[in-house]
């Protein structure tokens, strides 16, 4: 009984040890987050306050100028190092059919294909939104389909694809000779792997396209599902700006300099009741992707307005420059 008596004592008083200790922790523990909560909205906090001395600013000024203008001067050698042949066909070609070009320098494969179009708005607002993307997903199983108006149906019944962008389909078509021999151009994974993938059907086949009044441009292979119409989906990517260009295809062989391709083309697309133009570009490629001179022209211009503040603050003294303090 004694031996009883001593368990129950041990475990009260254990008991009343635990409970004290654990009411102290949280006592201290919303203490704690009190004084941290006031020290955050008191603006309190340990801080690293910058402290303007003129050696860090020039210091911190003379390396953006030591990067930058070598980083743009080999952006814009790599960009000139892009073979680019840009012609105008919307004019030029009518109404012959054939149209020779010579290469001017060696292309090594492969040699991408674009057709451009200028003065023609793909970011207007009713154009961007005349389209189902359900139904592009899913077929006739998406009913409600009056995004896509005035293009949502044809003769009574629903079309698939529905809306302006798709019934605007660019159509016309390129082949290339050199030397009576045509060159293979391979249309094939020109458009984006996630759309194809994820945003037009595997199973949805064209049905009621382009059977209206008017007929808006090129048709669709009804035996072909969406996800395979590659020309469709790279159109129905809208540009954001007027000019612009979309892939139609790959040269997947070289060019050597002064070959002469001769361009078998068929001049469909109607851009001339809007003043639009149409030309044909053959590009290669480097490792920043094409022809483009902004961003070297960029970095080369940031690294001389920086080396002209530089030299600037040798004459009149800065007025900031770039260290640290810590605060405690």
């Amino acid at each position: 009984m004694r031996q009883l008596s001593f368990a129950i004592f041990l475990i009260v008083r254990y008991a009343t040890v635990l409970s004290s200790n654990t009411s102290r922790f949280l006592s201290n523990l919303s203490n704690g987050v009190h004084d941290l909560g006031e020290k955050f909205t008191q603006q309190n906090l340990p801080a690293c306050k910058p402290v303007l001395t003129p050696s860090w600013i020039v210091t911190t000024f003379l390396l953006m100028g030591v990067i930058f203008i070598p980083i743009g001067l080999v952006t814009l050698r790599t960009s000139h190092s892009v073979i680019e042949i840009v012609e105008r066909y919307d004019t030029e070609c009518i109404p012959e059919k054939f149209r020779g070009n010579k290469v001017p320098k060696h292309m090594k494969a492969p040699i991408y294909i674009y057709y451009q179009l200028d003065n023609y708005y793909q970011n207007h607002r009713r154009y961007v939104k005349s389209r189902n993307d359900q139904q592009l997903l899913h077929g006739l199983k998406s009913n409600d389909t009056s995004s896509c108006q005035p293009e949502d149906s044809s003769n009574g019944l629903p079309s698939v694809p529905c809306g302006l962008i798709a019934w605007s389909l660019f159509n016309d078509t390129f082949k290339f000779i050199r030397e009576s021999s045509e060159l293979v151009v391979n249309r094939k994974n020109i458009a984006w792997k996630s759309d194809r993938n994820h945003k037009f059907g595997k199973q949805v086949y064209p049905f009621n396209f382009q059977n209206g009044t008017f007929i808006g441009g090129g048709s669709l292979d009804p035996s072909v599902p969406l996800s395979d119409q590659e020309d469709l989906i790279v159109w129905m990517r809208t540009a954001a700006l007027p000019s612009f260009r979309k892939m139609y295809g790959r040269i997947e062989e070289d060019l050597d300099a002064d070959d002469v391709i001769a361009v078998h083309l068929m001049n469909n697309y109607n851009t001339y009741s809007f003043g639009g133009k149409k030309k044909l570009v053959l590009s290669t490629s480097s490792w920043l992707g094409g022809k483009n001179d902004f961003l070297g022209v960029a970095y080369v211009f940031v690294g001389l307005m920086v080396k002209q503040l530089i030299c600037r603050g040798t004459d009149e003294p800065f007025p900031y420059a770039v260290a640290f303090e810590i605060i405690a």
